[in-house]
């Protein structure tokens, strides 16, 4: 008998149980039918330091300072936190490069821009000329996002233009709103114009903005920022108006003509799996399982980018792939948020997930790779 045929035979009985595979191979072996490529097929263990962690935080001097003046959400977290500290933290985790950002609220911290201003500019540039010096002491080890003055264009264009061509920024960093601003707004269209023409990656927090501080008595961190963040994609998947969906016009929305933006979407989204069929529309599954239509909420919703932070749980990791895809996921711990040991159990949750080996190297590096190719 030819031994092809009875090695196709025997396939079956290797279809089983490791126990059931381990016996064949055995018993193939001993005959010279088997090669050591069945062998190699074992999954590979991941190298260590691989991560690139999306969401991850920083102070400088001043912001620290600032930030412990006004006493805002979060303001304590910032207070021990030093590049020593942090870099032990990437290195428990496995963490190879992480991109700094500047966390809520921003760099305005009260409700009146108009007041903090000039003090607001002084601070993005402070911020950003720090987390640069960070990625230039440490190299590899850190990357950054542009901090914006935000609402003011002309001063954020100015942010935008010195943090790529003179800082070699790696994207910009944006809260969900500014007052009662959300991203898809037509004021601030000439930031996104720019941001477009330079094919930029967009990383979003959130934030509680003036209406809702304090909504239900609920801390904002519970339920506000999550939600701030759904209302944030809303207004940047909707046609017709400034920010939320317009009556009459049905100009394309600002993520149709901003398509060279690289959107990523904190804590898996927020609130996005909870309000799916509100915000995207059709999600039964032959329209999930069929090409979503050029430029429809689906369509952009797949293109967007969700990291990890706060999320590692089975029910959003996997609404999130379901709804975008796990090549969409990327990897975030909110560092200092959760501790010293934060960016570990971020990894440590994804583990419990539901994903395959090949996923999980996505999540880590993989997929933020496609968008940042220098890392």
């Amino acid at each position: 008998m030819d031994s092809r045929i009875s090695f196709h035979r025997l396939l079956p009985r290797l279809s089983g149980t490791r126990r059931d595979f381990l016996t064949g191979a055995a018993a193939l072996g001993a005959t010279g039918l088997l090669s050591e490529k069945i062998f190699s097929q074992e999954p590979k263990p991941l190298p260590p330091h691989r991560r690139l962690d999306l969401h991850h935080h920083f102070a400088s001097p001043g912001y620290k300072k600032r930030i412990a003046e006004v006493k805002r959400q979060g303001w304590d977290t910032f207070q021990p936190w030093s590049v020593e500290k942090d870099l032990e933290a990437m290195d428990q985790a496995e963490v190879q490069t992480a991109f700094l950002s500047c966390s809520t609220p921003g760099v305005w911290l009260g409700d009146d821009f108009r007041i903090e201003r000039d003090q607001a500019i002084a601070l993005s540039r402070e911020m950003n000329e720090y987390a640069a010096r960070l990625s230039s002491d440490h190299k590899g080890r850190f990357g950054s996002f542009i901090t914006l003055p935000l609402p003011d264009i002309d001063a954020s264009l100015r942010e935008i233009a010195y943090g790529f061509d003179t800082l070699h920024c790696d994207g910009v960093g944006l809260l969900t709103s500014y007052g009662d601003i959300w991203l898809g707004d037509k004021k601030l269209a000439p930031v996104f114009e720019e941001l477009n023409r330079r094919n930029a990656i967009v990383y979003t927090h959130p934030t509680d903005a003036a209406c809702c501080h304090n909504l239900a008595n609920a801390n904002p961190v519970t339920l506000e920022w999550l939600v701030d963040t759904s209302r944030s994609i809303m207004s940047v998947l909707s046609e017709g108006g400034p920010g939320m969906a317009g009556a009459g016009s049905r100009e394309p929305s600002a993520a149709t003509r901003y398509s060279n933006c690289k959107f990523i979407w904190s804590h898996a989204g927020g609130a996005l799996i909870g309000v799916a069929s509100r915000i995207v529309g059709g999600i039964s599954a032959a329209q999930l399982a069929a090409p979503a239509p050029v430029n429809s909420h689906l369509h952009h919703i797949r293109r967007f980018f969700y990291d990890t932070a706060g999320s590692t749980n089975p029910v959003l990791m996997q609404g999130i792939a379901r709804l975008a895809g796990a090549s969409q996921i990327v990897f975030g711990s909110d560092y200092p948020f959760g501790g010293q040991a934060g960016i570990k159990g971020i990894a440590d949750g994804l583990l419990t997930c539901g994903f395959t080996q090949d996923e999980l190297r996505g999540i880590d590096r993989e997929n933020a790779v496609r968008i940042l190719p220098k890392y």
